[in-house]
């Protein structure tokens, strides 16, 4: 199973609210498989992966709500912003994925878009929603470190 890596291409778009949301368990690395003008539209920075997530579909992995606007200097043959798009991934890992979203409370959401040479992937994180009091815990952890952080960067001006 091929798990996303840091990746060195150019990274295209993400998800921030994802990490807010949920709590990513596993990453992973997929193809797109995307018509014409969409990776013009993209390498312009015309995509929103807010409220997208990944489902499994007749054997097949999908991304659904996943918004590419249409290429400014494209023409009438210009895709549908929201069509569901195909995730390309061996069928195995596919299966795999499927077990693990049968699993109560995991979904599987993108959490970003880049260029690796010439193709378009897709990060994938298998996560599990957040509670409300899970979403404050990690704010209040976030702001004790920056907290720290300013006292010790404090600390080494005034010595």
């Amino acid at each position: 199973m091929k798990k996303a890596e840091a990746h060195a291409g150019k990274y295209l778009a993400g998800n921030r609210r994802a990490f807010h949301l949920y709590e990513v368990l596993e990453k992973y690395e997929a193809g797109i498989e995307l018509k014409g003008c969409e990776v013009k539209s993209l390498r312009a920075g015309e995509a929103n992966l807010r409220d997208s997530f990944a489902a499994v579909k007749e054997g097949q992995l999908w991304l659904m709500n996943m918004q590419i606007s249409p290429y400014a200097q494209g023409n009438r043959e210009n895709p549908e912003p929201l069509r569901a798009r195909r995730l390309l991934m061996h069928k195995r890992e596919i299966n795999r994925l499927a077990g693990s979203i049968a699993q109560k409370g995991l979904t599987l959401i993108p959490l970003g878009l880049y260029l690796q040479g010439r193709r378009v992937k897709v990060e994938l994180g298998l996560a599990r929603g957040k509670h409300t009091y899970d979403k404050k815990q990690a704010l209040k952890e976030r702001d004790i470190s920056r907290e720290t952080e300013r006292a010790v960067r404090g600390r080494e001006k005034s010595d």
